[in-house]
């Protein structure tokens, strides 16, 4: 589909509205020819005759014709406004629904701003087109033409001397649109990144001032805003080349009625009366030629920007909801990874990633930065599909699951924490939204959130601002784990969610989410930094690098002596004696070497198991 096609498809629904305005338009473009006709008669009938009973007559003829004309005039505009505005309601709630369907690769490629300058730039272009452009050069063109058939009736020789301009305005119309249509094309991309450079400063004004940088971002912005002038001014600088030659067309027609047209009245050809009524209506020639240039600005504008909306709304989602999708009103929560791999722009983000989990159990996944945890969880959610492998969902590749009904049985707090500018209680209920208060004071209460709630000025009703400005990261947090556990979800995700809480605070919750396994069987994936919030963990997963290094529980991990063991004695200084002497033994069992260390109850670690060293190495945050 063509993006001019897909434009029809909206205005078809108004296709009625803008019949009748249409039909209306005809009717003033033939009334606004006889004006200048009754002012011939009356010249030629009234005045050089002297027919004066005839001048009442022609006088109400006169004034009734501009009432209907006045009155029609304002019933078409009101019909175009509203298809105008019927279509760019239509078509904005399509684009927006679209946009929702869009997946993360979707959005990682995509700037805000420029999906913003979609939806309201563009938008209004479409609708100017649809609420004025279409009837007016629709009328132009009928005036044009009605003129010109009533100037052919007074006289053939002067109406073909008029119509010697067209081939001139025509061959200057296509010249305009072919280059002013590039042009424009490119003053949209201008708007598009001048929007999105200003939308991302001010959702960032926060870190702007924070590193006093208000003069290097002016700076920015005038770079910006320079491109967006001057692809504005080579615009302007095309068209002004053309406009000029419609105005020089347009007057010339003046040219030709009062030599010729004079000429003739002398010669007796015509009548005064006649040369009256083709004045009058030269201005019905004189606007087409005299606005053709502007109409072409408006409709290349138009063209550009639908272009635009239909390339972001034409490309389609990789992750897509199976036609005939599992759909259960409850998941159990088992989880499997098989052989999963995933690449994304070339590069391995994950590699043979193979691990199952039961209903009720609690894994923990810790790593280094970019080492692809929270990637695992994109794919647990499907937000990515794998390169290759399975993952598997109570034994069902989540390919096969209804997505809607896959990611409405996840719970996720997610690690960029985003909240709306809502009430504190409308962003726990976000997932819930038609749920009781009770359930809300007990999700909050659960995420160790009531507390801080009830001592702002307006409870839950408070309003966050903005991605939740006014609180800190660890109410932010919690307000995002309190909505996770509204969902009562099969699968929990907790993306480094207890991060910005203190020790008493993550203990809490991590009673409370045991509590909460007991009673609903509730699978938990805990990613973290800090061994606190993983150490309970029925398994926990060591990533580098896009693959495992490491599983095992706390005490086998420790034992084990290798990148978690590392962890833990940056973070605590020292491991428990007793894990040393068992890991000394399971050594000895194998080297036939006999355990030499002494009976202190504790000592510093020093690994040299295999990427024990190169963990040491390396800076843990």
């Amino acid at each position: 589909m063509t993006p001019l096609k897909w434009f029809l498809s909206f205005l078809k629904k108004y296709r009625g509205l803008i019949v009748l305005g249409l039909f209306m338009t005809t009717v003033i473009a033939a009334l606004s020819i006889v004006n200048p006709y009754i002012s011939g008669i009356i010249i030629d009938d009234v005045i050089q005759a002297g027919n004066y009973e005839r001048l009442p007559g022609l006088v109400a003829c006169l004034l009734l014709v501009t009432l209907v004309i006045g009155v029609l005039r304002f019933l078409y505009q009101v019909v175009f406004e509203t298809a105008s505005q019927g279509v760019l309601y239509d078509m904005r709630d399509t684009v927006y629904r679209k946009l929702l369907l869009e997946d993360f690769s979707f959005y990682n490629h995509k700037r805000t701003g420029d999906l913003m300058s979609r939806q309201t730039g563009d938008m209004e272009a479409i609708r100017h087109f649809v609420a004025l452009i279409i009837y007016t050069i629709y009328q132009n063109v009928l005036l044009f033409i009605f003129a010109l058939i009533m100037v052919f009736t007074v006289n053939t020789r002067l109406a073909l001397m008029m119509l010697v301009v067209l081939p001139f305005t025509a061959v200057n119309t296509y010249m305009q649109a072919t280059r002013v249509r590039p042009a424009f094309r490119k003053n949209r991309e201008c708007f598009s990144s001048l929007n999105a450079f200003v939308q991302e400063n001010i959702s960032g004004n926060r870190v702007v001032k924070a590193f006093a940088k208000e003069d290097y971002e002016i700076g920015k912005f005038n770079v910006e805003n320079d491109k967006f002038r001057d692809c504005q001014v080579r615009a302007s600088r095309i068209w002004s080349k053309y406009v000029p030659n419609f105005e020089i067309l347009s007057y010339a027609l003046n040219v030709v009625l009062m030599l010729c047209g004079g000429y003739m009245v002398i010669q007796e050809q015509i009548t005064l009366g006649d040369m009256v009524k083709v004045n009058g209506y030269l201005w019905m020639l004189n606007n087409p030629l005299r606005m053709a240039g502007w109409w072409v600005n408006d409709v290349q504008n138009f063209l550009a920007s639908i272009e635009k909306i239909y390339a972001t709304y034409s490309e389609e989602p990789k992750v897509l909801s199976p036609r005939i999708g599992g759909i259960h009103e409850k998941l159990r929560g088992s989880v499997e990874f098989k052989n999963v791999s995933y690449q994304a722009d070339g590069a391995d983000i994950v590699t043979d990633i193979n691990f199952s989990v039961q209903p009720g159990q609690t894994v923990g996944i810790i790593g280094t930065t970019g080492s692809g945890k929270s990637t695992l969880m994109n794919l647990l959610c499907r937000f990515y599909d794998t390169t290759s492998g399975q993952v598997l969902i109570d034994g069902m590749d989540v390919r096969r699951h209804d997505l809607y009904n896959l990611r409405d049985n996840i719970g996720m707090a997610m690690q960029d924490v985003f909240l709306f500018s809502d009430t504190i209680e409308g962003n726990i209920a976000y997932g819930r939204p038609d749920c009781d208060f009770e359930a809300v004071h007990q999700a909050a209460v659960m995420a160790d959130a009531n507390h801080f709630i009830k001592e702002l000025p307006d409870g839950y009703d408070t309003i966050v601002g903005e991605r939740g400005v006014g609180l800190s990261g660890g109410q932010k947090q919690r307000i995002s784990l309190a909505r996770a556990l509204l969902k009562d979800p099969a699968i929990l995700i907790l993306d480094d969610t207890t991060s910005a809480v203190d020790m008493e605070t993550e203990s809490y919750i991590q009673k409370q989410l045991k509590n909460i396994q007991q009673a609903k069987g509730c699978t938990v994936f805990v990613i973290a930094y800090r061994i606190s919030s993983i150490k309970d963990a029925d398994l926990i997963l060591v990533m580098d690098q896009g693959r495992i290094i490491e599983r095992g529980t706390h005490e086998e991990l420790l034992r084990q002596g290798g990148y978690y063991a590392s962890t833990f004695r940056n973070q605590y200084g020292e491991i428990p004696y007793d894990l040393l002497q068992e890991r000394a033994a399971d050594a000895a069992s194998h080297t036939g070497s006999r355990n030499t260390a002494g009976p202190q109850t504790s000592v510093s670690f020093n690994s040299g198991a295999k990427l024990g060293m190169a963990a040491e190495s390396k800076e843990w945050r």
